[in-house]
């Protein structure tokens, strides 16, 4: 099926054709089969996303699937501060399936609708609470310089224990990856979404 009409492009550049699109199931192997069908009967419930170019190796798909499932289905972070963590990244990565799937979700969360739209334009956000505000600083330090200083770790320690540091670092690596994925892949945005796409940040 054709869904160009209805989904956003992936990429910036002068190309934005689809580089993995999906797989036809008469295309797919054995083991492409049974991970595909383990990933329909998970949470997810569909192949979507990162899922769709990560089928072509079902065995990194089957395990990158399990540490998002940890991740997004187990979480001991609050709703709010996961989703915004998912939307900085995807902000800051410049994909547009993260993005236009997890920025109603944040504001479902919580978060507020003026923060995604500064998160959108690229602006830091005003008027969240102190853990999404403290979330938010550590994210945008981390994916910055691939790090934090000694006060935004004790800040963060304020707010968060320890394996919840743990947990909110690999949130970012996890959804960068996955960014990443899509990004090379030329993954469309969400089909029919609502949510405008991301424009690129200026050079």
């Amino acid at each position: 099926m054709d869904n160009t009409a209805t989904t956003t492009p992936q990429g910036f550049g002068d190309s934005r054709s689809e580089r993995l699109p999906v797989l036809e199931q008469s295309a797919m192997n054995d083991t492409q089969r049974a991970a595909a069908d383990a990933l329909l009967r998970g949470p997810r419930k569909a192949i979507l996303g990162p899922f769709i170019p990560l089928l072509r190796a079902p065995v990194l798909m089957e395990r990158i699937g399990k540490a998002g499932e940890a991740l997004r289905f187990e979480s001991t972070l609050p709703d709010c501060v996961r989703e915004l963590v998912i939307c900085v990244v995807a902000r800051e990565t410049g994909n547009q399936f993260e993005w236009q799937m997890h920025a109603p979700l944040a504001i479902q969360a919580g978060i507020p609708a003026t923060v995604i739209d500064a998160l959108a334009a690229g602006r830091s956000p005003r008027g969240l609470d102190p853990e999404p505000a403290c979330a938010f600083d550590f994210v945008h330090e981390l994916m910055a310089r691939h790090g934090v200083s000694d006060e935004t770790y004790a800040e963060t320690a304020s707010h968060f224990g320890e394996a919840q540091i743990v947990e909110l670092t690999a949130l970012v690596g996890y959804f960068a990856m996955v960014c990443w994925i899509m990004n090379v892949a030329r993954t469309p945005g969400v089909y029919a979404s609502k949510v405008p796409a991301l424009r690129p940040f200026p050079r």
